[in-house]
């Protein structure tokens, strides 16, 4: 036994030796193959590649188990040996196996580790790979925009012919994109080839700044003014209306306007000769005026025309009535047009892109409406610019600037089938001095009649009745209550059409002539208000005839934001009563009432009917009133000059107001009006300085309607980039608005004072702001005027 003893020791050793460096380079043999295997073989092999590894690697780690269990089994046999004695070097190797078995065990769990670790950078690097497939699309797609822009530049990029240089462009937006359309489309109509396009640059600009007006005239030639015999004339105030008669004779279109004219015939003859006589009307040309009255033409489809006989709005009638008896007792020629077809005739037009070449006259002034603008529009194409700035366009209920810059509108979603022309707002004339932004042009209240007709109404008595505003029976729905408050006190008379539908106490004389409609407010002590319609002239008639008005309130104020008629108008403008106009007059002549409230509508009525009304009408709306407001205008508000001259600087009267407030709102808590045209003189830091409100710092933008404004916390000043944006009606919370303000005659409140100013220094106000031309101010302070306090 001792001898076997001796025999196995040497072959045990050896063994425990071999097993020793087998296991220690086991890890590193495992791990390199599997480093090595995994990195050599394609993406799709790993897998299966790995496998094989770990399996052959399993099977080792198997062999090394059954070689250290049969070496610990011959140690053990051994050490049961009673005849031999245990030797102290076989137990050392039975440690040492154990002490090699778990740094096995510890360098599997470290390969195990290294394993996620390798499968942690597999993912991290696929992902790199994805985001950087990512990046290489961003980056194609980048270079194909960039080539795309480049392209599109180099296509709109205009090459200068030597021959005929590119002038500089300021002030002409849109000349560059009408010469790329030019070069492009002027092969499309023959007519530009009449004119001398033959699609050299040299052609395109000539024909741009000389037949349209996109672009500055080329150096060195010069455009040579169309002059009329007619537009050297001077303009005489008129003494008769034969030749106006003559041409509205058997114009349907016009026939209810020839008639209010014959009606007022000797009115408007006696206004002309007492403003003669009162002011300085000499020194004036006679303009050649377009009248094109856009709701009157069949195209408009509105039968506007045709149902003014029988109930229909007069409104708009009765305002292109005042201006064409306005324009022609003032001495100024007039051409009056109601379809497209004496559009084309008068501009010359027949087909085609081209403008005309001989138009009847070049006009001075061209009056139309929305709808006749948009037909305008039609008639000349592009070539309507020319006339943009002499385009005038009577807005019943105006509209205000943001609504009408296209741009704006677009960008705020300002919807209006009404909007949108990016004209001046002063271009928008109005039945009502409501919008400062626009300008007030009114018409005239016909309270005035003949000799024979003034001497029937002498003899017609006051009594105890009321007159109902509102011709339409739908008008009445939903206001019995109201009317049977006031029917305790007043029998009811009215002028509806169709009696059916009104209470049975009314005595109801159909669809009469204005001169009954008169004798009626003769008779009557109140005019009564239904709510609507909004602001017409009847309440302003009733007035004229000693008749107190009836003047209901809504609330809340109706706006096109609560509102089925306003909507689509282009104004946001809150209406606080049927006739806001009506309601500055107030007490004795007009009374608000709440329609659903008892009290107060008695309170109203028991207070008219304990005074005596006389008749009041202010003098805006006599024909004098407007000859004098409608010679103005033509005479002084120009339009096309970017030199302001009237209103005269010296009528500049600066307020700042407090945050959240409007111009409108600032200058009439100060007695005044806001003034539109003086917005340019103040967006200006020197000549705010002027005004003592100093700006430390300043920058200008077209994002907001309330510049030029003042950031009082920073002292920092704000102003327009945009001259369609001034307005006078809009607010912001966090500045205080520089605000344009003027004062104004009673009862003319187009027309501003000049007390104890002379002409000489409105022209030294002109000469400060650079303005090489001026024409002599208007506003002259009136005998028989005072100023609102």
């Amino acid at each position: 036994m001792r001898k076997l003893k001796q025999i196995l020791k040497k072959p045990v050793c050896v063994l425990l030796a071999i097993c020793l460096l087998w296991g220690l380079s086991l890890p590193y043999f495992i791990l390199t193959k599997v480093d090595q295997r995994s990195i050599g073989v394609a993406a799709d092999n790993r897998q299966r590649e790995n496998r094989k590894v770990w399996l052959e690697t399993s099977k080792t780690q198997d062999v090394m188990k059954i070689f250290v269990q049969f070496v610990d089994d011959l140690l053990n046999a051994v050490e049961t040996d009673n005849d031999v004695s245990a030797s102290p070097r076989f137990k050392g190797y039975k440690e040492d196996i154990k002490a090699l078995q778990e740094k096995m065990e510890a360098e599997k769990v470290k390969g195990q580790m290294k394993d996620e670790m390798i499968k942690e950078l597999r993912a991290d690097k696929v992902q790199l790979r994805q985001e950087v497939t990512r990046l290489e699309e961003l980056l194609k797609l980048q270079l194909q925009k960039e080539e795309k822009k480049e392209k599109v530049e180099s296509e709109d990029e205009i090459l200068e012919d030597k021959n005929c240089p590119l002038p500089p462009l300021d002030g002409f937006p849109e000349c560059k994109g009408k010469i790329k359309w030019m070069k492009d489309m002027w092969q499309t109509d023959p007519c530009y080839s009449s004119y001398g396009v033959n699609g050299s640059l040299c052609s395109f600009l000539i024909y741009l700044s000389e037949a349209e007006s996109w672009c500055p005239v080329l150096p060195g030639r010069v455009v040579p003014p169309v002059i009329e015999e007619d537009v050297l004339e001077d303009a005489a105030v008129r003494g008769h209306f034969e030749g106006l008669h003559q041409f509205l004779h058997n114009k349907t279109e016009f026939r209810w306007i020839q008639q209010r004219i014959k009606s007022m015939e000797e009115i408007w003859l006696e206004a002309g000769r007492s403003l003669s006589a009162k002011y300085n009307l000499g020194d004036r040309k006679a303009k050649q005026v377009l009248v094109h009255p856009g709701v009157l033409t069949k195209e408009a489809g509105l039968k506007i025309a045709e149902n003014a006989f029988s109930g229909g709005p007069l409104g708009e009638l009765v305002q292109w009535s005042d201006l064409i008896s306005s324009l022609h007792v003032l001495g100024h020629h007039l051409h009056l047009s109601a379809s497209l077809p004496s559009l084309n005739k008068f501009f010359g037009t027949q087909t085609g892109g081209c403008p005309s070449r001989h138009s009847l006259v070049e006009p001075n002034l061209i009056y139309t409406d929305i709808i006749g603008l948009r037909q305008i529009q039609k008639v000349l194409k592009t070539s309507w610019i020319k006339y943009k700035c002499i385009i005038r366009v009577l807005d019943s209920f105006g509209t205000e600037p943001d609504f009408n810059h296209a741009d704006w509108a677009n960008k705020f979603n300002l919807k209006s089938p009404f909007g949108g022309l990016s004209l001046t707002p002063m271009q928008f004339y109005t039945m009502f001095p409501h919008t400062p932004d626009n300008t007030f042009l009114g018409f005239v209240v016909q309270h005035q009649l003949s000799l024979e007709e003034n001497e029937k109404l002498k003899s017609i008595q006051r009594k105890n009745q009321a007159l109902i505003y509102g011709k339409s029976a739908t008008f009445w729905k939903g206001k019995k209550s109201y009317l049977d408050v006031i029917h305790k006190y007043l029998d009811i008379h009215g002028t509806v059409d169709n009696g059916t539908l009104i209470p049975n106490y009314v005595t109801n004389h159909g669809i009469i002539k204005g001169t009954e409609v008169q004798t009626l407010l003769r008779q009557s002590k109140v005019f009564v208000g239904l709510s609507f319609p909004y602001e017409g002239p009847a309440p302003l008639e009733a007035l004229a005839n000693g008749c107190a008005f009836l003047n209901p309130r809504l609330k809340p104020p109706h706006s096109s934001l609560n509102t089925e008629f306003f909507k689509g108008k282009p104004t946001i403008r809150e209406v606080t009563s049927q006739h806001p106009y009506a309601e500055e007059i107030g007490e004795p002549y007009v009374w608000m009432v709440d329609m659903d409230n008892q009290t107060d509508v008695e309170r109203a009525i028991t207070a008219i009917l304990n005074r005596t009304i006389q008749p009041y009408l202010p003098y805006e709306f006599t024909c004098e009133g407007m000859l004098q407001r409608v010679n103005v205008l033509i005479e002084k508000q120009d339009l096309c000059s970017p030199a302001m001259s009237w209103p005269p600087l010296s009528a500049l009267q600066v307020v700042k107001a407090e945050a959240g407030t409007s111009c409108k709102q600032a200058c009439r808590r100060a007695g005044l009006i806001c003034e539109p045209a003086f917005f340019p003189y103040l967006n200006n830091a020197n000549n705010l300085a002027s005004h003592n409100i100093a700006c430390q710092t300043s920058e200008f933008s077209d994002g907001h309607l309330v510049f030029p404004a003042y950031d009082s916390t920073r002292e920092h000043c704000l102003f327009q980039s945009d001259s369609l944006l001034y307005s006078c009606v809009r607010s912001e919370h966090s500045l205080n608005r520089i605000c344009p303000c003027r004062d104004y005659i009673k009862d003319q409140v187009a027309l501003c004072t000049r007390d104890g100013q002379t002409v000489r220094a409105a022209q030294e106000d002109v000469i400060r702001m650079g303005i090489s031309t001026f024409s002599s101010s208007l506003c002259t302070k009136q005998q028989h005027f005072t100023v609102i306090p």
